[in-house]
């Protein structure tokens, strides 16, 4: 507080220099008070910028204070908001499985805060697994082809020999092993990859091939077999485009056999488009509810199937630069495979 008789006894010139310093001190308040909002601005420019940064990760990061509270966070983040909860903050690195997915945890502490950051590895993980169930099965495949082989020779054999009464029966096993050797080969076709042998040939060239396959496939009820397949000519593999026609065709013989109806269709159509063959395959069952899964391998959501038939049938179109899409409005499905004019 400046005393005011003070003030008083002060000459002129002493006056005058308390006023310049008082001046002084004046402007140095105001050009502190300038520096601390400059660098104020600035430190909230660059708080903001590092949050920026931290929302643009594609993981989800976690800033942890001393009290374990959350000091910051990005959207990532917020979308497995319990997700925080179950991770062991002592760990540096390791993984951990949250609602059906899995994630790397790191964590690492700067300036006396522990920053956490979660990675979703679910795809790699499930491509690690289908790498190992490829191979089980691929090696599984091996091994059965060759007894397979056995029993189908003697189940040749003995069509020949056994009575007429028992040749339904017969029937029955060589359709059986039939089915077996198409699941050996659809997981051959799917553990070592998929190589186009390219022909020309007519879409009717596929009917007696689909024909042939349905009478070596169980089913109860009565279907009604619907092929509209002119004749055009189509360059492409036959024996790999007639696996993915019979995949989707006994997929739908099979949601038919499922329903509460004791009849019902499979249609199959063909469009010649200017560079495209399209393929659309309809029937009478209920629509897909489980589209997530519908080509993932190994799964299915049938009770009977092996889980290949679609994942193998979208193997084999994507090596004819085609595409498989779902139809909205109808059960079913269009197949397109590029077929350029000859």
């Amino acid at each position: 507080m400046i005393n005011k008789q003070m003030l008083e006894n002060l000459n002129s010139k002493e006056k005058d220099f308390f006023k310049k310093t008082l001046e002084g001190l004046i402007k140095q308040t105001y050009s502190v008070e300038k520096e601390y909002k400059e660098l104020n601005t600035s430190y909230q420019n660059l708080q903001n910028f590092l949050k920026q940064i931290v929302e643009v990760l594609p993981n989800a990061i976690w800033v942890i204070d001393t009290n374990g509270e959350i000091f910051l966070q990005n959207s990532e983040a917020k979308k497995y908001k319990n997700l925080i909860k179950k991770i062991d903050l002592n760990i540096s690195s390791y993984e951990i499985e949250y609602n059906g997915l899995y994630f790397l945890i790191k964590t690492n502490i700067a300036y006396g805060k522990k920053i956490v950051s979660a990675t979703d590895i679910t795809n790699e993980k499930r491509s690690e697994r289908l790498a190992s169930m490829g191979q089980i099965a691929a090696h599984l495949s091996h091994e059965i082809r060759n007894p397979i082989g056995s029993v189908s020779l003697m189940a040749s054999t003995l069509s020949k020999r056994v009575t007429l009464k028992n040749k339904p029966l017969v029937q029955e096993i060589k359709k059986a092993i039939w089915r077996v050797e198409r699941i050996i080969k659809a997981t051959l076709l799917f553990t070592k990859g998929v190589s186009l042998s390219k022909s020309t040939f007519s879409a009717k060239d596929l009917v007696n091939d689909l024909k042939s396959s349905i009478s070596y496939y169980s089913y109860s009820k009565n279907i009604d077999f619907i092929f509209s397949l002119p004749e055009e000519k189509i360059n492409a593999d036959f024996d790999l485009l007639s696996i993915v026609l019979q995949n989707f065709l006994f997929n739908a013989i099979d949601a038919i056999e499922e329903d509460e109806k004791e009849n019902g269709f499979i249609k199959i159509e063909y469009q010649n488009k200017t560079k495209n063959a399209i393929f659309k395959i309809t029937d009478s069952a209920p629509m897909i509810k489980n589209k997530n899964i519908l080509y993932e391998p190994f799964k299915t959501t049938k009770t009977k199937g092996h889980g290949l038939g679609l994942a193998l049938s979208l193997e084999i179109v994507k090596a004819h630069n085609g595409q498989i899409e779902l139809l909205k409005n109808e059960k079913g499905f269009n197949i397109k495979i590029e077929n350029p004019p000859l």
